[in-house]
């Protein structure tokens, strides 16, 4: 029988065309993931064309390969579609309609609240610190080289869902992997820079408002804010300068879990969770919406409704979860 890195390359092999994915708004580690898998791919199924979809923003435009990426809305039809480092359920629209129409469809992931039952091929470890990680144990799998450009790509990813290894899903083999990625020459400084610490000047000032009007309730132990579109808007931000946001509002002392709720259009609400590690976000994300999910420590989901309406719920359950521990 076919392990899932041998059928999931099979699968790539017997199509004309193939779609790579991470969830709507994906970060270092989906956008890192499927860039190292588009280049892995190119390698061992040549002769398939291999799509990355998605929007690499600012943040991750300077990645190898971010610049070939296809915009959402022109994603097309694909014999297979990979979905990295997130879950079906939280696809845009046009990558969710082509994930519908394809003929098999594959999944790479480490969340633990994903089900990799809904896939025809599902290459899922929750143990794994990033799902970058995952591509890399691909690599190894299907005997393919780690250059330069590949090692960036993967390097990103780790550093972004380890924190630069400041998280505790960092373990001796994260170090172990990325002392292989470094050995290739990478610029690893330059990297966790602009990953991790740069930020646009508009995202600055957008930080420092959502810092300013945040709120500390249940007895500091909930770090709450709420940033409407209109503040966007106003500073000439995109939903792309939100990231990290919400990991300032955990590092503060006394907050067990922090809440960030972010309004979208079309009556839409994405709402990011972060935890000490006594609450289980992923859980609190689930009992929100089933849409909902992540880690233990770091979740979040998307749910309907106004902004204020939600934010009002979000506060009634961020409260409850610190006051049982759950």
């Amino acid at each position: 029988m076919s392990s899932p890195a041998e059928s999931l390359l099979e699968h790539v092999r017997a199509s004309r065309r193939v779609l790579l994915t991470g969830p709507e708004g994906p970060d270092g580690d989906s956008i890192g993931a499927c860039l190292a898998l588009q280049r892995l791919l190119a390698w061992a199924a040549p002769g398939v064309r291999v799509d990355v979809a998605g929007d690499p923003g600012a943040r991750y435009g300077f990645l190898p390969g971010a610049e070939q990426m296809v915009p959402d809305p022109q994603v097309g039809h694909a014999d297979g579609v990979v979905v990295m480092d997130g879950d079906r359920r939280r696809l845009p629209a046009p990558v969710a309609a082509a994930f519908d129409g394809a003929r098999w469809t594959a999944l790479v992931d480490h969340h633990r609240s994903t089900d990799p039952a809904l896939y025809t091929v599902s290459v899922f470890d929750p143990g794994a610190e990033s799902t970058c990680g995952m591509v890399y144990a691909l690599a190894k799998a299907w005997g393919l080289p780690i250059d330069a450009e590949l090692a960036a790509l993967l390097y990103a990813g780790v550093i972004f869902d380890t924190g630069g290894f400041r998280y505790s899903n960092t373990r001796a083999s994260t170090h172990l992997l990325a002392a292989e990625l470094v050995g290739t020459g990478i610029d690893h400084a330059g990297l966790m820079l602009r990953v991790l610490v740069e930020r646009r000047p508009a995202a600055l000032r957008l930080l420092a408002h959502l810092l300013g009007s945040a709120e500390l309730t249940e007895a500091g132990r909930v770090s709450f804010a709420v940033c409407p579109r209109a503040l966007l808007d106003s500073l000439g931000a995109v939903d792309a300068d939100l990231e990290g946001v919400v990991d300032h509002l955990q590092h503060v002392e006394g907050v067990e879990l922090a809440v960030l709720v972010v309004e979208r259009p079309g009556g839409k609400v994405k709402v990011s969770l972060r935890s000490r590690g006594r609450i289980d976000v992923a859980s609190l994300a689930r009992s929100l919406d089933e849409g909902g999910g992540g880690h233990a420590k770091a979740a979040g989901v998307v749910l309907t409704g106004g902004l204020d309406e939600v934010a009002v719920r979000l506060r009634a359950a961020a409260g409850g979860a610190v006051r049982n521990g759950s």
